[in-house]
Parts: C-alpha cells; structure tokens; sequence
C-alpha cells in the first residue's frame, strides 16, 4: 500500500499543471524566474529561425539531412537557429548551425520521461513549463520551419497559426518541409475546415508546403525582404 501510495504522489507531481493550487503560488516566482532568464539571454540571438520537428527522427533519416542542411543556410544567411533542443529534427538543425560557426539555440523542456538536450547548441536554455518555453520560441524568431513530427510539434503549428490568425503577432513565414506529409493535412484545411466556415480562406495563405532547405531559405528570404 505505501509503495502504491508513493508511486500515485509521484505521478501526480509530474503534471505541471495540477501543482499551480492557490497554496502552491509560490511556484509563479519559478515561472517568473523562467521568463527572466530568456528575456536576458534570448535577445542575441534576434534574428532567429525557430525549426520544429519531431525527436524521433533518427540522424539517417532524409528529414534529419534537410535539417542539417537548412541549419547550414540559415546561419550563413544571417539568421540564428532556435530548437527544442532534443534529439531529432532539433538536433539536427542545432548541428548543422554549429557546424557553420553560427548561433545554435537550444531550449530544452524537462520531461518524465524525455528528452536529453543535444550537445550541438552553444546557447542552453532549460525549462520547466511548456507556455514560457513557447513564449521564448515566438518573441526572437521572425520565422517558423515545421519538419514532419508529433502532437509536440503539431501543437506548435497550430499556435504560432491561431497567434497570426488572431493578430497576437505580426506576420511572419510559416513554413511547412515536406509534402508528402503535410499536403493532405493542407488538403483538410479545405475540405473541412474552409468549407465548414471554421476558418476563413486567407487563413490557408498563413503557411507555405516547401520540400527543400533552398526552398525553404528563399520562402524565408522572399517573405522578409531580404
């Protein structure tokens, strides 16, 4: 019974949000301190592109290569790299800023259960709460690169789309690598969505399917004016 007792507190402690009870309050000065530490380091790397992606992808997999390889781009184009900073998509894109001597952010988020921060990034950043990690992710990047992954990075989508949609930030790139895998979620959009009237059609105009890192780079590039 104690060892069931001990083992129930321990995955109750696990859910973040369950701990914020008005007794716990103390636990804003955590969030608070977690939203400082970005604000003080976060600002050099402005311009920034933030790289979405799944953890899984594994380093032969051609999704990781692209990431490797857009990383490269981006940093000899001017721009900072900004990552989860786990395994995957992320490291990649960490590996492949590195590698050409740029900017490498990693902003890692402490899980149960994953994830490990990759050892590309030069600028390490941990947090515990989901929302300031994508307060951080959103304030220095002037655009966003989704790779193929999982609800993590499909979250991400959807609230850097709904930000713009609403006008919560400026406009900026979205860009979405990989066609195979996102054409039949754009596909969705309008089959359902659009025709439902859940969204309007100039909210399919928020984001561009790309295939290449190039592709991607000139999507970037073209949208800011660089």
């Amino acid at each position: 019974m104690e060892k069931l007792m001990n083992e129930k507190l321990f995955e109750e402690k696990q859910y973040v949000l369950e701990g914020l009870a008005a007794k716990e309050s103390w636990r804003l000065f955590k969030i608070l301190a977690e939203f400082i530490e970005g604000f003080e380091v976060l600002p050099r790397v402005y311009p920034g592109v933030t790289i979405f992606g799944s953890a899984r992808t594994a380093p032969d997999h051609p999704d990781y290569q692209k990431a490797v390889e857009l990383g490269k781009l981006l940093v000899k184009s001017g721009f900072s790299v900004i990552t989860g900073g786990g395994p995957g998509i992320m490291e990649a894109a960490n590996k492949g800023a590195a590698e050409a001597n740029g900017y490498s952010v990693g902003l890692n988020i402490k899980l149960p259960f994953e994830q490990a921060p990759n050892p590309y990034a030069n600028i390490k950043l941990e947090f515990r709460y989901f929302f300031v990690r994508k307060v951080m992710m959103a304030k220095y990047s002037v655009a966003f690169v989704f790779f193929p992954g999982g609800f993590g990075t499909l979250d991400e989508m959807f609230e850097v789309l709904t930000l713009v949609q609403t006008k919560k930030i400026k406009p900026v790139p979205i860009a979405l690598v990989g066609k195979d895998f996102w054409t039949p979620l754009q596909n969705w959009f309008k089959d359902y969505l659009l025709m439902n009237n859940k969204i309007s059609p100039k909210d399919i105009e928020l984001f561009r399917i790309v295939e290449t890192p190039e592709e991607t780079l000139e999507y970037i590039k073209e949208y800011l004016w660089i």
